[in-house]
């Protein structure tokens, strides 16, 4: 029987993919399930909803209430937090050096080192010099891979797997689709994700 697949729709500015995406490995791992980590872009896809930022921006109760929320996920976590000056960021040049890094199979290892400058540490990742200094820190050629990143074949491979995500229903962050298709949005049904990819 081959391992159950679970497809992880996240974004950069999302405030809750950061916790799920320090989290998800380990609890695939303990489920024998494989993941498929798909960044894409919020922006489109808020765009299509008649929103032109965060909805955690347009509703200030919920907003005040996410990152009073998101703080207490953390420290259950063990994980640290502090809120950036800027949300939601920019996260186009992230997301693309995380299609590039995935194809040469440090994708998770990237991703894991942006949320935590984002949200561990409150650093800006829509700058080009924060970007630079995580792939430094990995070890990598931050020259390279940035130049990767912007080749118009990479930026096409971004812009599909947005509308690949809208296709699926997918309409916030982070998102978990099943190999049959179920759709399970949030950090905190990642659980439930997991086990219905394993029926």
């Amino acid at each position: 029987m081959p391992a159950p697949t679970l497809d992880f729709w996240f974004e950069f500015a999302s405030t809750y993919s950061y916790p799920a995406a320090m989290r998800i490995a380990a609890l695939a791992r303990e489920r024998g399930a494989a993941v498929r980590w798909r960044p894409f872009l919020l922006g489109p896809v808020f765009k299509a909803q008649g929103w032109d930022t965060s909805p955690f921006n347009i509703y200030p109760a919920k907003g005040r209430y996410m990152w009073r929320d998101l703080a207490r996920v953390c420290e259950g976590l063990g994980l640290p937090f502090t809120r950036p000056a800027v949300f939601p960021q920019n996260t186009i040049l992230a997301s693309r050096v995380a299609l590039v890094a995935f194809a040469e199979g440090w994708g998770e290892d990237f991703s894991r080192a942006v949320y935590t400058a984002e949200f561990g540490e409150g650093r800006d990742i829509g700058a080009p010099e924060t970007v630079a200094r995580v792939l430094a820190a990995l070890g990598k050629d931050a020259q390279a891979a940035m130049a990767q990143a912007q080749a118009e074949e990479n930026k096409l491979a971004l812009r599909k797997n947005t509308e690949e995500a809208q296709g699926l229903g997918v309409f916030g962050a982070p998102s978990f689709v099943t190999a049959d298709g179920e759709l399970f949005w949030g950090n905190d049904r990642l659980e439930a994700a997991l086990e219905w990819a394993r029926r």
